[in-house]
C-alpha cells in the first residue's frame, strides 16, 4: 500500500479577520460524500477545499452554487482522497485549503496539519508549537472552529492526561477516527 506524502497547507492568502464574510456563491461548489462513518458534506473554491463536515451533511445542499471547474476538481480530489483515508490507504491529504480564519487560528489548523497519522497531541503542546504557550484556552476555540474536519485533524487533539477531550461531531466519531488511524489507547 502506498501513501501520499505530499500534505496539505493552508496558503497565507486565506487569512482573513472577516471570518464570516461568505465566499462569493458564484464561486463555491458543493457535495455529499458517503463514507463508512456516514454522509459528510465537503465545500470547495476556486482556491480549494473550504469546508468538511460531518454533520449532516444535507444541511447546507439546498443552497445552489454555480459551476466552478477548478472547484468541482478539489471536490472530486476530497472525494477521493476521503475513500483512501477510510481505506486506510492514505495517511495525508493533499487537496489544497482555503479555510477562513484570523492569523491565530491559522497558525492553529496549520500545527494541526502537521500532527502525523496515528498520533495525538494536546491542546497545550499546540499552544507550545504556535509559540503562544499561555494560549492554550484559545488553541482549543480554534480548534473548535476548524471548519475542515479529518484533513485539518482536529480530531487527534486529546486531554493533556490523555483523555478524550470534546469533538463537535461526538467523541464516539472522534474515537472512531482515532481507532482507524491506530492511535495507541483507543
Amino acid at each position: 500500500m502506498e501513501f501520499s506524502m505530499k500534505q496539505s497547507t493552508i496558503s497565507p492568502e486565506f487569512v482573513s479577520i472577516d471570518k464570516d464574510s461568505p465566499t462569493p456563491p458564484d464561486t463555491c461548489m458543493a457535495k455529499t460524500v458517503t463514507t463508512q462513518v456516514g454522509e459528510i458534506y465537503i465545500k470547495a473554491n476556486q482556491f480549494g477545499l473550504s469546508h468538511l463536515s460531518l454533520a449532516d451533511a444535507k444541511q447546507e445542499m439546498s443552497e445552489q452554487t454555480a459551476l466552478n471547474q477548478q472547484a468541482f476538481s478539489y471536490l472530486m480530489q476530497t472525494e477521493k482522497e476521503l475513500e483512501e483515508y477510510f481505506a486506510g490507504q492514505r495517511q495525508h491529504f493533499s487537496v489544497p485549503l482555503a479555510p477562513k480564519g484570523t492569523e491565530f487560528q491559522t497558525a492553529v489548523w496549520q500545527a494541526l496539519l502537521a500532527l502525523e497519522y496515528g498520533t495525538t497531541s494536546c491542546y497545550a503542546d499546540i499552544a507550545n508549537k504556535i509559540n503562544r504557550p499561555k494560549a492554550v484556552r484559545a488553541v482549543g476555540a480554534a480548534n473548535g472552529a476548524n471548519a475542515i474536519a479529518i484533513i485539518i485533524p482536529c480530531h487527534r487533539v486529546i486531554g493533556k492526561n490523555g483523555s478524550l477531550t470534546g469533538y463537535a461531531y461526538g467523541l464516539e466519531m472522534k474515537k472512531s477516527l482515532l481507532k482507524l488511524e491506530n492511535c495507541s489507547g483507543f
